[in-house]
């Protein structure tokens, strides 16, 4: 094999089904032969110009898993024949300030794969080492993917707050990310109200363990928060500003509104509720190769797992088009390579 199919994209949605030739991976660098690879909406940063050379071609896709085929120079940690995973980040530096922190999220010298390297729209990708995760042999590809990216994003974001067992916690939206959310709240030990548009929605939070569903639709979410004794998180999922806005009015005292879906509008704050209670809006940003192997362990270990579709790897663009659609239930996931 002296060669690999990859989709790769310039400009905008222009996807084109080359060859590229096979070499040795870099110093640092491990190359993975892909099994599967997840369709995220983040995916539009390459796919659709977001990026500072469009003209530039590029492989899309960050929700990676497949198998070590090679190691470059100065790689200890993983061998060939490893299950693995790749992430929404590409692997810290280890150098930078950040880095010299701990806060390898923020470093400054990180790839991101699909976007500024080469992603998972691939039968091979080649990664810093340190970007690697752990993927048990034993847990399917094509449901490992999502939770590369969806699942640690969520996870995180949970984690990282405050709120004590058995609190009431939020999740709003119940989408890619938000389906996730809720499952991984409630096994966290919390008391999970699911907030989304429409009445159909309340089965579906329900089924995922939800304890309480709001139809902002229908009520305005914060006073309806606020009878349920208020919410010490809420996980903002769906990327809209407007639909974050009226929830920080249903966080009890420090409470926290934990935005992690990326929106083009903004939130309008009441400064009096962020003053009187102390409460506070916070962004969340994925996790580190490290965090995402936890990520990996509580969800086989609590049986979370997403809801897929599960589509070839020749129909990587139609794949593409029906993330963007909207009507995927509830992430689309490419195979690509034998299990």
């Amino acid at each position: 094999m002296s060669t690999y199919r990859a989709y790769q994209v310039t400009g905008q949605r222009n996807f084109e089904l080359v060859e590229r030739e096979l070499v040795a991976p870099g110093p640092g660098q491990v190359r993975v032969r892909t099994l599967s690879c997840g369709v995220c909406h983040s995916d539009v940063l390459a796919v659709e110009g977001q990026r500072p050379d469009p003209l530039q071609p590029v492989v899309p896709g960050h929700e990676v898993v497949g198998v070590v085929d090679a190691v470059g120079d100065g790689v200890g940690s993983w061998t060939v024949g490893d299950r693995v995973g790749l992430g929404f980040l590409g692997g810290q530096c280890n150098a930078c300030e950040f880095c010299r922190r701990g806060d390898f999220v923020n470093c400054t010298d990180q790839p991101l794969p699909g976007t500024t390297a080469d992603g998972g729209y691939a039968e091979m990708v080649y990664a810093r080492a340190t970007g690697l995760v752990r993927v048990p042999d034993d847990l399917d590809a094509s449901v490992a993917a999502p939770l590369l990216c969806a699942g640690v994003t969520v996870f995180n974001a949970l984690r990282g707050t405050a709120a004590p067992p058995d609190a009431l916690v939020g999740v709003q939206g119940l989408g890619g990310l938000g389906h996730l959310g809720v499952q991984y709240a409630k096994k966290l030990g919390f008391r999970v109200v699911a907030i989304a548009r429409g009445p159909e929605k309340a089965e579906l939070a329900t089924t995922l363990g939800a304890d309480h569903y709001i139809d902002s639709a229908a009520e305005d979410p914060g006073a309806a928060l606020t009878k349920l004794g208020g919410a010490a998180a809420i996980v903002a999922t769906a990327a809209s500003g407007a639909s974050m806005s009226p929830l920080i009015a249903g966080l009890r005292p420090r409470g926290q509104l934990v935005v992690v879906g990326v929106a083009p509008d903004p939130i309008t704050v009441n400064t009096a509720d962020l003053v009187l209670g102390g409460r506070s809006v916070v962004g969340s940003l994925t996790g580190s190769a490290a965090e995402n192997e936890d990520n990996i362990a509580f969800s086989v270990a609590n049986g979370i797992s997403p809801m897929i579709e599960v589509m070839p790897f020749a129909d990587a663009p139609k794949a593409y088009e029906r993330m963007m659609s909207g009507h995927a239930r509830f992430r689309v996931v490419l195979e690509i390579g034998a299990q």
